[in-house]
């Protein structure tokens, strides 16, 4: 018989963390991560302080700079940290703000009216989870200045010099021992700091990278805000208006703005903001927004008999071709979760509802010309989606474990484990079949393509729900389509794009990235979509046989070889593979490598597919001639 030991629970296992402790203790409860992205969460909680600045009409202009010793500065010209003694604490403010968790000027309302930060822990979480942290404040003539060390004050606040300029400014070196890497993601922090501009006009954002090999800098400002966004995500499309409809309401304790335009397309592009925080998932303001759009429409159609009285257009047949940004501030927001995606504030609704009422309504009336020719289109993407309704139908599976209904093509996996299942989608039946023998076939099922996939960047979803291969694609996924993907019903967890090295798999692989991005947007931002990695080189040699990625590794290799002794074969397509190579390369989890698809910019995506896969060949030219010279050797 076995004792059973129980060590003693007592008043002594009660820990207490003071002041930061608890923040390096876990740092991902406050910026989520201790990754990348938490990484960049550092520099954006800083920018929120200056855009609350911003938003109270105190500042216009911030600059973020990465320096060379891997440090990042920000500076903005607001009023500066408070520099005075704090009554309670006995130590300046700005020490307080800096050590204090839940210390800022945002939770008794005189300090920021309108506020992205709620929680006040944003530059103290900054101090803590650093190695180093300076503040330098301008304010009333001087400056003042504080060292930290992974948040210990080293030194009280300082007057160090006289200036004229208002504003503060911090620089900090992430903690190594807290991050997975400390390298900041220039391309991520644009795109943050573009959409920010964006939403604040007036607001100058610089972003410097002074880090060796990677020097540069751009500029975000516009004067036109929101609209210019919609004007943005609109370029290389046919538009209905010839500018934008943009809707400005203020209130007392509000503000919205939305601005929208239609374009020829037939998908819908929605982003809603509160306080300049991106709503992922919608909340208030948007349920808003959709509802009005939809009644207001309605109404003006039976009204001037442009519509039969028993006609009523859905909120999609609405919203098919539409840009739209709403953006709304306001003094208490509520976000639902603490990931801060989703609006509740149940009194917005009815805000952006009369806003929408007041202003759209008016322009319609205003307007009867492109007022019709709006409804007419509703009408035709009524009549298109009635159409679609029927063909959607033939692609809807039953059940995820019914495989009666699965295409014939499909070479499935036995594992009904959808955790651990993955299908490759095979440019043609040759590497098809070659991708059918070498597989593993408990988990990976294969799906080969005939041939190149409809664009659906220029078709209804009638005709695409008609073509062969993506009505494949969607019966093998098992999760359904546009607002009946259901990701629960996903029959894998990976899905594979494995396509030839060549032009033409370069074309199916976009054609297929454009379909994933417009129609299961989910898949990718859910990081299920993956691109095989096929191998462009075998090196045979008595020793055994060595397979190179690029001609950089290539090179290096045959180098240390002398030149000499070796048999070196181009792969032009998967099918020059046998089973054995094209598993042992590119389809063993234990040796394959793959490049996992993310969208950490929804705006960026969305204006390459528009340029790669739209109507207008004269954007791809310039696409192409501007960035020509980044490909060395185009091998066709």
């Amino acid at each position: 018989m076995t004792q059973k030991i129980t060590e003693q629970y007592t008043e002594d296992a009660i820990q207490v963390l003071e002041g930061l402790d608890p923040v390096r203790k876990r740092p991902g409860m406050y910026i989520g991560s201790t990754d990348e992205r938490g990484l960049q969460h550092l520099i954006i909680e800083i920018v929120d302080n200056s855009i609350d600045e911003a938003l109270a009409g105190y500042c216009d202009t911030i600059t973020v700079t990465l320096m060379r010793n891997g440090a990042c500065c920000v500076r903005d010209n607001g009023r500066g940290i408070p520099t005075g003694m704090h009554k309670t604490e006995k130590k300046s403010a700005v020490e307080v703000v800096l050590t204090k968790l839940h210390a800022g000027g945002k939770f008794g309302g005189k300090g920021y009216k309108i506020s992205g930060g709620l929680h006040g822990v944003g530059l103290s979480v900054v101090n803590a989870l650093s190695t180093n942290l300076e503040v330098d404040v301008y304010q009333g003539g001087q400056v003042y200045h504080q060292d930290y060390k992974r948040g210990i004050p080293q030194n009280p606040l300082t007057i160090v010099g006289k200036t004229s300029e208002t504003g503060t400014q911090v620089t900090f070196l992430p903690d190594p021992e807290i991050f997975e890497t400390v390298d900041f993601n220039y391309e991520s922090l644009k795109s943050r700091f573009k959409e920010i501009a964006f939403l604040n006009k007036g607001l100058t954002l610089t972003l410097v990278d002074e880090r060796e090999g990677r020097e540069r800098s751009e500029t975000f400002h516009y004067e036109g805000g929101i609209v210019e966004f919609v004007d943005a995500l609109n370029k290389g499309r046919d538009v209905l208006f010839p500018q934008p409809i943009y809707i400005n309401k203020e209130g007392e304790n509000y503000q919205v703005e939305i601005c929208f335009q239609y374009n020829d397309g037939y998908s819908e592009v929605l982003h809603a903001y509160a306080n300049n925080i991106n709503t992922e998932e919608g909340g208030t303001h948007l349920v808003g927004f959709k509802n009005s759009l939809t009644k207001i429409i309605n109404d003006y159609g039976v009204q001037n008999k442009i519509m039969k009285d028993n006609e009523k257009l859905s909120g999609d047949d609405v919203r098919e071709g539409i840009t739209a940004i709403i953006s709304v501030k306001l003094t208490e927001p509520q976000f639902e979760g603490q990931t801060k995606t989703k609006l509740g504030n149940s009194e917005m609704r009815g805000y952006v509802e009369k806003a929408m009422m007041d202003e759209f309504g008016a322009f319609l009336e205003e307007n009867p010309a492109p007022a019709r020719e709006l409804v007419l289109k509703c009408v035709t993407a009524q009549r298109a989606r009635d159409a679609a309704r029927s063909a959607r139908e033939l692609t809807r599976r039953k059940g995820v474990l019914e495989s009666t209904t699965l295409p014939g093509k499909l070479a499935d996996c036995t594992s009904k484990n959808a955790k651990e299942c993955e299908i490759y989608i095979v440019e043609g039946d040759s590497a098809g079949g070659t991708a059918k023998e070498g597989r593993d076939r408990k988990y990976q099922a294969i799906l080969p393509l005939r041939g190149k996939i409809l664009n659906v960047e220029k078709a209804r979803l009638h005709r695409i729900l008609e073509n062969a291969e993506i009505k494949a694609m969607i019966t093998a996924f098992g999760c359904g389509i546009s607002n009946e993907f259901d990701e629960s019903k996903l029959r894998y967890d990976k899905i594979i794009c494995m396509t030839d090295a060549d032009v033409d798999g370069s074309h199916i692989r976009i054609l297929l990235l454009t379909f994933f991005f417009r129609f299961m947007r989910p898949l990718i931002e859910h990081g299920h979509v993956y691109i095989a990695q096929p191998p462009l080189y075998r090196v045979k040699r008595q020793s055994g046989d060595r397979y190179f990625f690029d001609d950089d590794s290539l090179n290096l290799y045959l180098d240390s070889l002398g030149r000499k002794g070796y048999e070196l074969q181009r792969y032009k397509g998967l099918g020059e593979m046998n089973a054995e190579q094209l598993w042992d390369t590119t389809m063993n989890p234990e040796t394959r490598t793959m490049l996992q698809v993310t969208m950490e910019d929804a705006f960026e995506a969305d204006q390459i597919f528009t340029l790669l896969m739209g109507e207008q060949p004269e954007l791809r030219r310039e696409f192409i001639e501007q960035n020509a010279k980044l490909v060395e050797e185009l091998d066709i």
